[in-house]
């Protein structure tokens, strides 16, 4: 973790969501949870805002540097509670991640857009069904006015049926045909 934080290190000082609010509750965690790795005097000058928050961050990788693996384990696990965000795009993350699956990383974008089936969402389908549904109650629980049914929903379930799929198209035609043989 020592040599991985040197070579994250500029990158750290110069990433932009590496803010002041950030850098500053990076080092209360690491001064509250772990006061072996920083103690109060060394969390009071980190967190002095008289000094720019790039200088104060390059200080405190310095630090941690030199106070070993474990502060450098702990700083990181600070970073990923804190900007999960900042923690994955640390460039030794992303080599880590590139050499553990290089097939990965190239088939994470294409993923997302494999399963999509349409763009419209699922009140566009949900409405669609219960269209499908009501015409197909109405088709087979009509009553008395099931002759008057079979002549208004029976050329759309006859035209629907083409563009269902071979074997939905087999019964819907079927059933089609049967009402209009019982006529």
């Amino acid at each position: 973790k020592e040599l991985q934080l040197q070579r994250d290190a500029q990158f750290l000082c110069s990433d932009p969501r590496m803010d002041t609010e950030l850098v500053d509750r990076l080092v209360l965690q690491l001064n509250r949870i772990y006061p072996q790795i920083l103690i109060d005097k060394e969390a009071h000058k980190f967190r002095n805002l008289s000094i720019p928050t790039k200088v104060r961050l390059a200080e405190l990788l310095k630090h941690l540097h030199w106070k070993g693996e474990e502060a450098c384990h702990e700083f990181y696990r600070g970073l990923h509670i804190h900007a999960e965000d900042v923690y994955s795009s640390l460039p030794t993350r992303v080599r880590q991640r590139e050499m553990a699956d290089p097939k990965q990383t190239k088939n994470v974008a294409v993923l997302p857009e494999r399963f999509v089936l349409n763009d419209r969402g699922p009140v566009f389908f949900l409405s669609c069904f219960s269209f499908v549904v009501g015409i197909a109650m109405l088709y087979y629980c009509g009553g008395e006015s099931h002759r008057v049914m079979e002549k208004c929903t029976g050329p759309f379930l006859h035209c629907s049926a083409a563009r269902l799929s071979k074997g939905a198209k087999d019964v819907f035609i079927t059933c089609a045909e049967v009402g209009k043989e019982n006529k």
